[in-house]
């Protein structure tokens, strides 16, 4: 959570782009992003050529020797941000407008790649030598506050924080997903190194980040000690889909910043034909727009087949099962409306999770955890791609706290499910005899069958009643006239006192 000197700082870096003539959000986190990518670019070079040189392998920094930049060719050194950002305001202009920002609009020659598919129309947009100067000094000061916090988690908290500047509720129905929900989501599916994952409504790459991290962090020594898992991580693990080519742009450069060289993010309307994987994904992490409905004529036929319905929540979550492989896994997050909605989409939808495949698990979130950005209250289903059902018993916990206010300040509290849903989570086994009454526990496939294929936890829950005894009511009556024979003789002495 962003606080105190470092969101004043960030939140003056706004002032600043304001005031120098930038107001669209869109471009201000654009130009913000593409400045701490150049920064980062320095810091993570200066890093793998530490880890290669303690690991005795070859490395060659990006910026080593000359590069040529359209038909000039200049030392790399140059480009570096801790060299050029000590230069006077209109030459450090000069160097990044005409040399820093072509080096790292052409980074990757390979145009297939997605960093070189969205970075081709990208734009530097700061109007003047000053503006960029100010920004480079309070970039600067933000980084340096982020290592004093020493905490892994701040670079992602403080990207976090100018994302959610993008909109207020987001566009077309999307908003930002929090960070440490996206964690613990990528936590209860624990990764592999050989997964294939996907996210079909990807935004900024949240999901794919995490994952990344989470293998960084769990499989390090098996991924990044193996030429094969190594190259299948940097090039062919995670999939991101989105129709903003701003979101691919960020997202692209999110993932490359996070040490993922190419990723496939790529402008495409998941729902429609343009979107032709099918059974591919092992892994797929999403949270999709609840936009309502749309136009039918652009969904993909095979989606309408499995379930006639103009509302995307619906067709994402038959998208899924489309694009899963068989055992492939999916967590998402859902509008609680899909869980008990009545429409005949709505039963089609569940009934095909659990009758056809393995709905391991609902996690019912409460309505808090989007805010300020949207107060819609959420679950997440957790299932497995069989084709052949397989639903035995459905994991059931509710949460009623994720470590933060729900109200839309969002401040830091005690209270937090969040590790003991991770904890329950890795072992089912031992949740087989709780009772409904507590924060989780199974129900069985018949029951919710019974149920139309209700997944709402209110249904199943059980609240236990503590019947409360009251004293009659003549003991009441003379507790009162107790209390009023007392206050009259306390009045009656604060008269005496003010007479005297």
């Amino acid at each position: 959570m962003i606080t105190g000197e470092l969101k004043n700082k960030i939140d003056g870096l706004w002032d600043v782009f304001a005031a120098g003539g930038l107001v669209n959000p869109l471009d201000v986190i654009e130009q913000v992003t593409y400045l701490m990518f150049i920064h980062d670019l320095d810091a993570s070079d200066n890093l793998r050529q530490k880890e290669a040189a303690m690991l005795g392998l070859p490395y060659e920094s990006i910026f080593s020797g000359e590069v040529q930049i359209g038909e000039r060719t200049i030392e790399g050194n140059k480009l570096k941000w801790s060299v050029f950002r000590d230069l006077p305001a209109g030459q450090m202009y000069t160097i990044m407008q005409e040399w820093v920002f072509p080096f790292i609009k052409n980074l990757h020659s390979n145009k297939d790649s997605a960093y070189s598919k969205y970075m081709d129309d990208a734009i530097f947009k700061l109007p003047t030598p000053l503006l960029l100067s100010k920004v480079v000094v309070i970039l600067d000061d933000i980084y340096m506050l982020m290592e004093k916090a020493d905490d892994a988690d701040m670079r992602g908290d403080v990207y976090e924080y100018l994302l959610s500047k993008i909109s207020q509720s987001g566009r077309n129905g999307q908003f930002r997903t929090p960070r440490h929900i996206i964690k613990m989501m990528v936590e209860l599916m624990a990764p592999g190194s050989d997964e294939i994952i996907c996210d079909p409504a990807c935004g900024t790459s949240g999901f794919l980040v995490a994952s990344g991290e989470y293998l960084k962090e769990k499989h390090k020594e098996e991924i990044f000690f193996n030429r094969e898992k190594k190259s299948h991580y940097m090039n062919g693990m995670f999939h991101g889909y989105d129709t903003d080519r701003t979101m691919l742009r960020i997202g692209a450069m999110n993932m490359m910043t996070h040490g993922v060289d190419n990723p496939f993010i790529e402008y495409r309307d998941s729902l429609s034909d343009q979107n032709a994987d099918r059974e591919k994904y092992s892994l797929i992490l999403a949270n999709p727009p609840f936009k309502g409905s749309l136009d039918a004529d652009i969904v993909s036929t095979d989606l309408l087949k499995v379930c006639k319905t103009k509302k995307t929540e619906l067709l994402f979550l038959a998208l899924f099962i489309k694009m899963l492989r068989k055992s492939g896994r999916c967590a998402c997050i859902v509008p609680d409306g899909v869980l008990f909605g009545s429409s005949t989409a709505h039963k089609t939808i569940r009934k095909k999770i659990v009758e056809e495949n393995i709905l391991d698990a609902v996690i019912s979130m409460p309505s808090g955890v989007f805010k300020p950005y949207a107060g819609v209250s959420t679950a997440i289903l957790i299932f497995t791609k069989t084709d052949h059902g397989g639903t035995d018993n459905v994991w059931f916990y509710d949460m009623t706290a994720d470590g933060f206010s729900l109200d839309d300040k969002r401040t830091p509290v005690t209270e937090n499910d969040i590790p003991d849903i991770i904890a329950r989570f890795h072992n089912r086994e031992a949740e087989a005899d709780r009772a409904r009454t507590e924060k989780s526990f199974f129900v069985p496939k018949d029951e919710i069958v019974a149920n139309d294929y209700d997944l709402s936890i209110n249904k199943y829950k059980k609240t236990e009643y503590v019947a409360v005894e009251y004293p009659p009511t003549s003991e009441i009556l003379a507790n009162i006239k107790a209390l009023e024979a007392e206050i009259a003789r306390e009045l009656a002495e604060l008269e005496g006192l003010l007479d005297e």
